[in-house]
């Protein structure tokens, strides 16, 4: 199942991130993240954290792996696997798994260095830069839990 979205500003993005908050935040997801550097997978991140009540900063995992976030409707978990390539994810991915179970949500940016290890049970969102405010979303699911999400999604 895959939906796509065009988003012309920032508003437009987080209209969507809202949706997607809406649609996540009872039962939670795991999301992967693929986009170019500047595509705004971490402005996504922010804007869906607002819309979950997340009282913390929202910042890039760059430098440490992995943010969590436990103040709002659900805990928030956001990695980035770019860092760890392909050689140091194969050492957290049992971790990783672990962080696709149960009510949270979990973001895995550059998830191409994952070599679909990924859990299977996981929408995977393609931000594509298609100007300086204009930014395509693909969401694709796997797995029942992710298209019943997805559902919810398109119906907003």
């Amino acid at each position: 199942m895959t939906y796509s979205v065009i988003c012309e500003n920032l508003y437009d993005t987080e209209n969507l991130a809202k949706k997607f908050a809406d649609s996540v935040f009872d039962k939670g997801a795991f999301v992967s993240m693929f986009g170019d550097i500047g595509a705004g997978k971490t402005a996504f991140v922010r804007f869906v954290c607002k819309y979950l009540d997340v009282a913390e900063k929202v910042t890039s995992p760059s430098f440490v792996i992995i943010n969590e976030y436990k103040s709002g409707k659900i805990p928030v978990y956001h990695f980035d696997l770019y860092r760890l390539e392909k050689e140091g994810i194969s050492t957290i991915i049992n971790e990783l798994d672990e962080y696709s179970e149960g009510k949270i949500l979990t973001f895995a940016e550059w998830a191409q260095f994952s070599e679909n290890t990924l859990p299977f049970d996981r929408i995977e969102l393609k931000i594509n830069y298609l100007g300086e405010t204009k930014r395509e979303f693909i969401f694709d699911a796997f797995g029942t839990k992710s298209e019943e999400t997805l559902k919810r999604l398109i119906k907003q």
